[in-house]
């Protein structure tokens, strides 16, 4: 856990955690899904949301810990509203049949939480044959928004509500390839280098989460889009990883790494606190705008236009 940092002009800071920068806020009548809801900060994020009086989908692979976690989670608060959805990221099918499950039941959509994750697995392509880590962590969270963003617009014109999309990036977008995306071979497997493929992914976050919010704001539609960083979290993303290496960081972690509940802080911060209010376009850390610390391509609007494309083409 951190214990040291100093505040920002939200008046939060790196040591904040998810209740702290949300205590107040009244999120009845909200609804919200939560991708990677059964792990790491995606659990938190849950909770926390929850515990403010906001709906939470949570929109996940194994419905087992699904329950668990909302069991969990229900009674050490027994007024939360929680529910629980399939949803496989690295399967455009399952992403369709999610959100056409979801608008089937009628829910609102106030936030969209795109925090779920893969981090340095081998080499390995998703049911659709993409590289896994641009599938999971973008590309299935760019279907996924584009599907549900007229439930989204409606929901924000008959509630009179702000909407709110939180990507979940990383500062480790610095570790992109050199060009930002290697958009002629994202899946050549010669090419492949785990640690610029998972920046190239988070990139891709920070650079959706720009054109987002630039068309949202052109089309007049009151949503907003941001990106957020986390910061150095000890979860369960390095599980394809090896489990040595994974349990020393853990082990390191409980020193110099920040706790989940800081760790989910920040997109706690931007999904309810009114200081977000028309905010869009940004990049958050530690509960606060951190654009600057971008590096130029996560700025690049031509590349975020590119990016944007091509992901249309494959996801058609």
């Amino acid at each position: 856990m951190w214990i040291f940092g100093r505040k920002g002009t939200s008046g939060f800071s790196c040591c904040s955690t998810a209740e702290e920068v949300t205590k107040g806020i009244n999120g009845f009548g909200l609804t919200a899904i939560v991708t990677g809801a059964t792990s790491g900060i995606g659990v938190e994020t849950t909770r926390v949301l929850a515990l403010q009086g906001v709906h939470v989908i949570m929109a996940i692979r194994n419905m087992e810990n699904g329950k668990k976690i909302k069991e969990k989670i229900v009674k050490s608060n027994p007024n939360a509203k929680i529910d629980f959805m399939e949803l496989n990221l690295s399967s455009m099918e399952s992403i369709r049949k999610f959100v056409k499950e979801y608008n089937s039941a009628g829910h609102p959509l106030n936030l969209l939480i795109n925090n779920a994750g893969v981090m340095i697995p081998p080499f390995t392509l998703s049911q659709d044959k993409i590289e896994l880590q641009f599938a999971v962590n973008h590309l299935g969270h760019f279907l996924l928004t584009n599907l549900l963003l007229e439930n989204m617009k409606n929901t924000a014109k008959n509630s009179k509500k702000e909407g709110r999309i939180v990507n979940v990036a990383s500062a480790a977008h610095d570790f992109a390839y050199s060009q930002g995306t290697i958009f002629d071979k994202i899946n050549d497997k010669e090419s492949y280098h785990r640690f610029h493929a998972y920046g190239q992914s988070k990139l891709a976050n920070i650079l959706h989460a720009n054109e987002l919010a630039k068309r949202l704001k052109e089309e007049g539609v009151n949503i907003t889009a941001n990106s957020v960083h986390p910061g150095p979290i000890a979860t369960n993303i390095m599980r394809y990883d090896n489990p040595s290496l994974t349990g020393l960081v853990n082990w390191i972690g409980r020193y110099v790494l920040k706790s989940i509940d800081q760790g989910a802080s920040t997109t706690c911060y931007v999904a309810l606190h009114l200081q977000v209010k028309g905010v869009s376009g940004e990049y958050f850390s530690d509960n606060n705008i951190a654009t600057n610390k971008t590096t130029s391509l996560a700025k690049d609007s031509d590349l975020a236009k590119k990016l944007w494309e091509f992901s249309l083409d494959l996801t058609k």
